[in-house]
């Protein structure tokens, strides 16, 4: 092989045709069942070595924390975990209201798994705790199962009465079986290393759903907002119902309770504006939640709201931690629905923000392994009456934006969470539920923006489009999990039906190349004489093979395709093809000429053909009839159809996008294969892939006319054996009639 070396290089290189059966004898490949032999002697072996391997791939904390530097990481991993640890206390808390459990669950979530994951996880940016979206799946759950109405009681008076004590336990364990029962299908997901799971979830898909279930938290919040408690709704159409509710109750609206929150959004939303636009030039912005709940719970303690104005409060919140409780595992049943869905969306929201980070700072997450971590931090959270947990995009930002380097900010995070739940938590008993609702309320900007999607999608890809509003409104009207699966139904029906409607084309080789183009996009691509390439832009299975054989048909001659579709009689197609196919050997063969040399073929850009077939050197050039013959014989002999070059003696299937061959696809490829011999065509395949081609010899499409030798690895491989065989048959057949039986 000879390679220039400037700009515009070269490549030249000479070997011999390599067709199935050769390709096999040069690199000796090897049998599936010793591949499957080594796989199991490898995964057997049980050497210390591996056996460290093993744990530091399923640990890594063991791998990395003996490199810290503390010198290099230090300063900004504590600066960015004491940010990050602050955030997590008004977002636990908040959030714990979505979950619909008291608000110190919320801090409880914030701790526990945050340190599993410190031990297991791989990113190194990612802030795990509680999020909006898991937190108002889990509290349609705890909502469902847990309903207020099952908790009231008669008081005093003939009223009635709420117990709120036994609605809260209730929720809680209902939260923490379907958290345990979340983690336990994320940690099996892992361990089977199905992380792929996630690449079923494009990015239109994500940002549509978590765009509507912010709808969803937005909605939740109106209530604690304006101090009105509305009826509970579930199914579909339930935040319709419940807007039309909280209209209706709007002249009953809490004044206090709504001024409280007018002011906590004021102060939310303008500190955050200024943390936005001047985040170059504050060395860390200004923790303007943890600001407003402090303000919050001192107005609320000196001016008495509770008894004075009858504003609601978060209420005690106990000291300390809760010792581990086994969940009830008779709530399964009841949940696994709604589990495997917030696993599912938990684990794309938490490996999709992963890979953006170690894609701005140049290292690697595992996916698998991801999968474990997030697991099994809900699965040990699950034990502690935590809910489930996933990574955070606005803490992110501020754990990397800060300096946040190592995992180790996360641990610091934990650390500032367990200082407040052991001596701080009953300090903010007096807060009032109105302000942690304008905290979520004003968190959900960086979703709500997600609809500049829409203008993006429809200038790139009006599929994606669709996907994003298909998901966004099914989120909307069916609920998360309905939503959900509808809008992953929908998705990969688009995928069918784009599979279902490829680009058939033929090729052409571009001059001085052995590249091969569609004609009808490229003026340079041009098509072989007698030789027609055609190719399905769309991966072959049983949804579209019958699609592919009728487009194959109508880009070959009309006479195979009439064979196909049995217009005529198969005595009179045969006889009418062999005397064509005559004439056509005939012609061309008038313009071969033969001599003896080792050369390989080449093609030029006039079409000349030089081939080498076992010391034949063939040189073949296209006839130039003039135009009085090109007209008679149209007229005459001519069969070509959607451009395809007249006198056709070879088919080549470009088998490229192929990576399976199923049933249907089988006995179609033997359908075409028949109609094309019969038609005197050869039928070479390009097959580079494995696993294809031992799915062919399985399928026993292989037989004495069709055999491995007209699989190659590469179309050019292909044009240059049917060149060969082409000139050879024409040099040496004596063109005598052909009888053709019709019985």
């Amino acid at each position: 092989m000879g390679v220039s070396d400037h700009a515009g290089a070269t490549v030249c290189v000479e070997r011999i045709i390599l067709d199935g059966l050769k390709l096999d004898e040069v690199l000796h490949s090897i049998n599936s069942f010793y591949k499957a032999l080594y796989s199991l002697m490898v995964c057997s072996r049980c050497s210390l070595g591996q056996w460290k391997i093993w744990i530091l791939k399923w640990i890594p904390l063991l791998s990395w924390i003996p490199q810290y530097s503390v010198r290099e990481n230090g300063l900004g991993d504590l600066v960015s975990g004491v940010s990050v640890g602050i955030m997590h206390l008004p977002q636990g808390m908040a959030y714990a209201l979505l979950a619909s459990v008291p608000p110190v669950f919320g801090l409880y979530t914030s701790f526990y798994p945050v340190l599993v994951y410190f031990i297991f996880g791989t990113s190194r940016h990612v802030s795990i705790g509680t999020f909006a979206v898991i937190s108002i799946m889990i509290g349609s759950v705890s909502e469902r199962l847990a309903p207020d109405d099952h908790f009231l009681t008669n008081g005093t008076n003939e009223s009635v009465v709420m117990d709120m004590e036994a609605r809260d336990v209730q929720r809680v364990k209902v939260a923490a079986a379907t958290t345990l029962l979340c983690g336990i299908f994320q940690v099996l997901l892992g361990l089977v290393r199905f992380g792929f799971v996630v690449t079923y979830l494009s990015e239109p898909l994500v940002r549509g759903y978590t765009t509507g279930a912010a709808t969803h938290v937005i909605t939740s919040q109106l209530k604690y907002m304006f101090g009105v408690s509305p009826r509970r709704f579930s199914g579909p159409l339930q935040l319709l119902y419940t807007l039309v509710e909280l209209g209706r109750l709007l002249p009953q609206t809490h004044i206090a309770t709504l001024l409280i929150s007018l002011v906590a959004l004021t102060a939310l939303i303008i500190v955050k504006e200024i943390n936005s636009c001047y985040s170059r030039r504050l060395l860390l912005p200004v923790p303007i939640e943890l600001m407003v709940i402090i303000a919050g719970t001192l107005v609320s303690h000196y001016a008495d709201l509770r008894a004075v104005n009858g504003v609601d409060v978060v209420g005690e919140i106990p000291s300390g931690l809760v010792p581990p409780r086994v969940p009830e595992v008779g709530f399964f049943s009841s949940v696994v629905g709604d589990a495997f869905a917030v696993a599912v969306v938990g684990y794309a929201i938490n490996i999709s923000l992963g890979k953006t980070f170690a894609l701005k700072h140049g290292y690697k997450v595992d996916s698998n392994q991801e999968l474990v971590a997030l697991g099994l931090s809900n699965t040990i959270g699950g034990f502690f009456q935590c809910y489930s947990v996933t990574s955070s995009m606005s803490r992110s930002l501020v754990q990397e934006s800060t300096g946040g380097k190592t995992q180790v900010a996360g641990m610091i995070s934990a650390v500032i969470v367990f200082i407040t739940v052991l001596k701080l938590g009953p300090l903010f008993e007096q807060l009032p539920t109105a302000v942690l609702s304008s905290i979520v309320f004003v968190n959900l900007k960086g979703m709500f923006m997600q609809c500049q999607d829409i203008p993006a999608l429809w200038r790139s890809s009006r599929v994606d489009l669709l996907v994003w509003l298909v998901t966004f409104l099914c989120t909307v009207l069916l609920n998360l999990d309905l939503g959900l699966a509808a809008s992953i139904t929908f998705t990969l029906l688009t995928v069918i039906c784009r599979t279902q409607r490829p680009r058939y084309s033929l090729l052409g080789r571009v001059p001085d190349t052995e590249l091969y183009l569609e004609t009808e996009s490229y003026k340079e691509a041009k098509a072989i004489p007698g030789i027609t390439i055609f190719r399905s832009s769309a991966m072959i299975y049983y949804a579209n093979a019958e699609l592919y054989q009728e487009a194959l048909l109508k880009k070959v001659p009309h006479t195979t395709d009439e064979l196909h579709t049995g217009s005529k009689t198969t005595a009179f197609i045969l006889r009418e093809l062999a005397n064509r196919m005559m004439v056509s050997m005939k012609d061309v063969s008038e313009s071969v000429h033969c001599h003896r040399t080792d050369r390989e073929c080449i093609i030029n850009d006039s079409g000349i053909a030089t081939v080498t077939h076992g010391n034949m050197n063939c040189s073949f050039q296209p006839e130039q009839d003039s135009e009085e013959e090109e007209q008679d014989e149209t007229d005459t002999h001519s069969s070509s159809c959607d451009g395809v070059q007249e006198h056709t003696h070879s088919i080549i299937l470009d088998f490229s996008p192929v990576s399976f061959i199923d049933t249907v696809t089988l006995k179609t490829l033997k359908n075409v294969s028949q109609v094309t011999f019969i038609s005197y065509l050869t039928l070479p395949m390009c097959v580079t892939v494995v696993c294809v081609v031992e799915q062919l010899e399985r399928g026993g499409f292989f037989s004495e006319s069709i055999s491995k030798s007209h699989l190659f690895p590469s179309i050019h491989d292909a044009v240059l054996r049917c060149l060969c065989r082409s000139q050879r048959n024409r040099s040496s057949s004596e063109f005598a009639p052909v009888r053709l039986s019709s019985h």
